[in-house]
């Protein structure tokens, strides 16, 4: 066991990672303004002295380690270095803004406030503490993006030390992470923090494949250098020839991105062929621009080596939304299998790299056409935070839509570029270009040919709207929308349509609670949302104005099951105001509820079968997970434990919704005495007999129960997906070993519906 440090060689310790931070920050191209970063650090020493971090260390080095995150790894100056020191002194000291601006001026003391309301504050009781906090987040950039540039330089070394939390603690932040922050990062053009943002999640997330990757990854690296080292050597040559000043590089694919496709396309690791790429980044040559030398590039590859016929991707031309220019082609290299070469000049891969903070300028000068690119996002996500009673989770998923979204590019009639998410339909355009049009779009065409709402569109697309001024919004346009804007443009038409009737019921809701004595809070009110199946107030409202749904009976407690149900719910969780009498139940045989479980969120929830059907948890029939899988666990609004699979999209919406919600949860260590569907896919060489001899091995020989099967067999090759009922992970791997025994059967994996490959 390592001996504590005195406090003497504590205080070094702390002096020298200041230093270090000083140090960078005098290595950089920003004025030297060290006194007033001195002054910050002294400030927040002072004020976080004698406060230790769960990890045992002293809390400074946490404001210190995000001061050289955001100098370092973001290229801020000392404005955004002063705020990352003071970021936590108002929420964990006594000291005020006002205190800040006093000692450090205006601008430091709003970005300090920026990120204080971001961590802090009360919360509404219309959506949860994670979703209004995102809100907080997104509402600051439109005022200075630094604030959330701190914010996710915080986010990062709180992921570099997650190892020190709970594990539930570590599900919650890192899910949050990975549904929020990672696409964040990707939108504001930070490769490198949204990269490692990604596997640092996914380590605490799934360790045991994050170390096999890893392992993997290491152990191919000789390989992969001769492979490269072959590939590469012409080409220097030729870039030599060509009098360019260049750094060439191979850029090894994060093990998150490889886990993701090996979950996509059912492969193994060895079938991860685009596991690297090569990445040529260039000098500004002299009389001739960033956009002819990369063209150039690309014509001398090209003559080398044969390239991929769709896998050539121009972001010069048509930059991404972030700001991100590069020339990406595909090429077949020397052992037959395909790399991708990327060509940047340094401008372009300090963006690449750094995003909108590389360059992002302050009141003066800065890159106009960067500046409008950023501007518009903003504005997109402002229409986003308009919607002024979004329930939690569909903010959360209209807010992912925007943020991480593979893109496409369509065009006007007049030639105006729209950048869209990809599965953007007629519909998205004709609200991206205006409300109104949105409203009454009955139809568009598509290079010249009539389509539906619904159409999708695919790059290159030509799109002009076409309406009617009898057309109204109708609901159903929400399944097939696909970006943000048209969706929050939607509903807020909607409720102003709506609004008499959301009024009426609104009016009848509050009588009932005022009859019935009922305290309303957030967790009553998310009790009586879930009795009537509905998700957000409005929609409540809504259907008790419609007549669609009735409480009268509500208002009668002694006439009504249903009710008796509620407001003991209620009573147990102190829905009632005090001094009243609690409701009788109108028969002596009325159903009692049993007492609901008390959880302890801080350990691990063990799932448990007892032996007659019954459980201590609930599967979720959205990723259906079975013994063995990795899971997690969340408490529902009627107390029960819902498992499901950590590979779930669902999960990931849970974690950054609800996080005090999360459990960490452990199967029960001895045989599981009931069975649960799975599907596997297998793959092999069609000939006659096989099916047969397959579902022998299955039946007979391991006495599987088949539920379904699906085998497909085109020319000399067969697919075959087969749903099956096993007792966990275990089995499967069993039933997956036993089935490629079988001759012909070259393939043979469980299949997973969860994962999705959205690269490009």
């Amino acid at each position: 066991m390592t001996a504590p440090l005195t406090p003497e060689t504590e205080d070094q310790m702390v002096d020298r990672q200041f230093d270090e931070l000083l140090e960078g920050y005098l290595a950089s191209n920003h004025r030297k303004k060290t006194d007033i970063i001195r002054r910050a650090y002294d400030f927040a020493r002072e004020a976080h002295r004698g406060v230790r971090r769960r990890s045992g260390e002293p809390y400074i080095l946490h404001p210190i380690a995000v001061a050289r995150i955001v100098s370092a790894e973001m290229g801020l100056g000392s404005t955004s270095i002063c705020a990352a020191l003071l970021h936590d002194v108002v929420e964990d000291t006594e000291y005020t803004v006002e205190d800040i601006e006093t000692h450090f001026g205006k601008k430091i003391a709003e970005l300090v406030e920026g990120l204080t309301k971001i961590s802090g504050g009360i919360f509404g009781d219309r959506a949860s503490a994670q979703a209004e906090n995102f809100r907080k987040l997104l509402l600051t950039m439109s005022k200075d993006i630094r604030v959330v540039l701190v914010k996710m330089a915080d986010r990062l070394h709180n992921m570099r030390t997650l190892g020190s939390m709970a594990p539930n603690k570590q599900y919650k932040i890192a899910g949050e992470t990975l549904y929020i922050y990672a696409p964040l990062a990707h939108r504001l053009g930070l490769f490198e923090i949204k990269t490692e943002l990604e596997d640092l999640s996914f380590r605490y997330e799934h360790p045991v494949e994050y170390e096999r990757i890893s392992g993997l990854i290491a152990g191919s690296e000789a390989g992969r250098t001769t492979v490269y080292n072959s590939f590469a050597a012409p080409i220097l040559e030729r870039l030599d020839a060509m009098g360019l000043r260049y750094e060439a590089k191979a850029r090894v694919k994060s093990v998150y991105s490889i886990w993701r496709k090996m979950q996509a396309k059912n492969i193994p690791f060895e079938e991860v062929y685009d596991l690297y790429a090569m990445r040529i980044i260039f000098d500004k040559v002299e009389g001739e621009t960033d956009k002819e030398t990369c063209y150039r590039i690309y014509s001398m590859l090209t003559d080398l080596y044969r390239p991929h016929p769709e896998r050539t991707r121009d972001w010069i031309a048509v930059p991404k939304a972030n700001g991100y220019q590069a020339l990406h082609v595909t090429l077949m290299g020397p052992d037959g299998n395909w790399i991708e070469v990327q060509i940047r000049s340094r401008a372009m891969d300090e963006i690449a790299e750094k995003g909108f903070a590389a360059h992002w300028k302050y009141k003066i000068g800065g890159d106009k056409e960067e500046e409008s690119e950023l501007t518009v996002w903003l504005r997109t996500i402002k229409d986003i935070l308009e919607d002024p009673d979004p329930n939690a989770i569909d903010f959360l998923d209209t807010l992912k839509l925007n943020l991480f979204a593979s893109e496409i590019v369509v065009f006007t009639p007049t030639g105006d570029l729209l950048t869209l998410p990809a599965g953007a339909t007629v519909l998205d355009v004709a609200y991206t270009l205006h409300s109104e049009l949105g409203n009454h779009c009955i139809a568009g065409k598509v290079n010249h040919k009539l389509e539906p709402l619904s159409h999708r569109l695919s790059s290159g697309d030509q799109v002009e709207i076409l309406t009617s001024h009898t057309q109204t919004p109708k609901e159903e346009w929400l399944t097939f929308l696909s970006t943000a804007k048209a969706k929050t443009r939607l509903r807020k038409e909607l409720r102003r349509e709506r609004q008499p009737l959301i009024e009426k019921g609104q009016a009848i809701f509050d009588r009932f609670i005022d009859e019935s004595k009922i305290t309303l809070n957030n967790e009553v009110m998310t009790k009586i949302l879930g009795t009537y199946h509905v998700s957000s107030r409005d929609q409540l409202f809504y259907r008790l104005g419609s007549g669609e749904a009735s409480i009268d009976d509500y208002l009668n407690v002694n006439t009504s099951r249903t009710a008796r149900s509620l407001i003991s719910r209620l009573l147990r969780m102190g829905g009632f105001r005090s001094g009243q009498k609690k409701p009788a139940p109108d028969t002596p045989d009325a159903p009692k509820e049993k007492p609901a479980e008390v959880i302890d969120t801080k350990k691990p929830y063990r799932l448990t079968f007892d032996g007659n059907g019954g459980r201590n948890f609930v599967l979720a029939d959205c990723c259906r997970p079975i013994p063995g899988d990795r899971a997690m666990g969340f408490i529902t609004d009627f107390g029960q434990v819902e498992v499901h699979s950590l590979t779930c999209p669902r999960a990931q919406v849970l974690k950054a919704g609800y996080g005090p919600r999360i459990l960490a949860v452990e199967w029960a260590d001895k045989a599981v005495p009931e069975t649960f569907e799975t599907s596997v896919h297998i793959e092999g060489i069609d000939r006659h007999g096989i099916l047969s001899e397959l579902t022998a091995k299955l039946s007979n020989d391991m006495a599987v129960d088949i539920r379904s099967l699906d085998i497909r067999a085109k020319e000399e090759v067969f697919t075959c997906d087969i749903t099956v009922k096993v007792s966990d992970t275990a089995a499967v791997d069993t039933l997956c070993r036993s089935v490629l025994k079988i001759k012909g059967i070259r393939k043979a994996e469980r299949l997973n519906k969860d994962i999705t490959d959205d690269e490009n």
